[in-house]
C-alpha cells in the first residue's frame, strides 16, 4: 500500500505544481518600435500551454506554438508577421499569483523584458 502512494505521489505531484497560467493577459511594455500593447489567452492541458497572443498593431491573433509549462515556469513561441516581416518571438515566463514575468527574444536582435497581469473575469 505504501509503495502504491508513493507512486500516486510521485506521478501526479508535477502536476500539482504546475503553474496557474490559463485565462487571459495583459500587458503594456516598451520596445525598440515604441510601446507594444499585447492579450495573451491561455490555455493549459496537463504540461501543454496553448493559446494566442494578439498584438494591437497586428489585426488577427496569433497562435502560440511550442507552449510548455514546467512547475511556475511557462514558454512558447509567437510567430508573428509584422509589416510583412516575420519575426519568431521566443517566451519563457514565470507565474506568480496574477503575474507573468516574461524575457521574449525577438528574432535575434533584441530581447525585452514584460510583465503580464491576469485580466479580470467577466
Amino acid at each position: 500500500m505504501k509503495r502504491l502512494a508513493l507512486l500516486a505521489t510521485l506521478t501526479f505531484a508535477p502536476l500539482l505544481a504546475l503553474a496557474d497560467a490559463a485565462g487571459t493577459w495583459t500587458a503594456t511594455f516598451e520596445t525598440q518600435i515604441g510601446p507594444q500593447t499585447y492579450t495573451y489567452v491561455f490555455a493549459v492541458e496537463g504540461t501543454t500551454l496553448t493559446g494566442t497572443a494578439k498584438n494591437a498593431l497586428v489585426e488577427m491573433p496569433t497562435e502560440i506554438k511550442d507552449g510548455k509549462v514546467e512547475g511556475d515556469t511557462i514558454t512558447f513561441v509567437e510567430n508573428l508577421n509584422y509589416q510583412g516581416m516575420d519575426l519568431v518571438i521566443t517566451y519563457k515566463g514565470t507565474v506568480a499569483g496574477d503575474e507573468i514575468r516574461f524575457t521574449r527574444m525577438v528574432g535575434e536582435f533584441a530581447t525585452e523584458e514584460l510583465v503580464a497581469k491576469r485580466a479580470e473575469q467577466q
